[in-house]
């Protein structure tokens, strides 16, 4: 059974940092790219960033650029987003995603909430 588990969400001020974890099982994870998405309040979800099967190659969303660094270690079958900078509209359900052509598995998601 596949599943991945997101955690370190919380709440943050803006201009604080968070680390969200994807842990991954039942799956073989250097297979998979990964992706993070968020769902802000009363909104669809958004692609936030991706990153290869071997982690050399990473893209983002306009947003987030030079704010959050998306990275893996296949060795512990996680996914990383580390989150600088906060912001306000950063604030959203953030939630890992695994692909590999037509297959994919969504995490659960994590809070984050960014405020003062």
């Amino acid at each position: 059974q596949v599943q991945l588990v997101e955690s370190g969400g919380g709440w943050v001020q803006p201009g604080g940092s968070l680390r969200l974890s994807c842990a991954a099982s039942g799956l073989t994870f250097s297979r998979y790219a990964m992706n993070w998405h968020r769902q802000p309040p009363g909104k669809g979800r958004e692609l936030v960033a991706a990153i290869t099967r071997a982690g050399d190659s990473s893209i983002y969303a306009d947003s987030v650029k030079g704010r959050f660094t998306i990275s893996r270690d296949n060795a512990d079958n996680t996914v990383y987003l580390q989150m600088n900078n906060l912001k306000p509209e950063d604030t959203a359900v953030y939630f890992c995603q695994a692909v590999n052509g037509q297959d994919t598995y969504w995490g659960q998601g994590t809070q984050v909430t960014v405020s003062s």
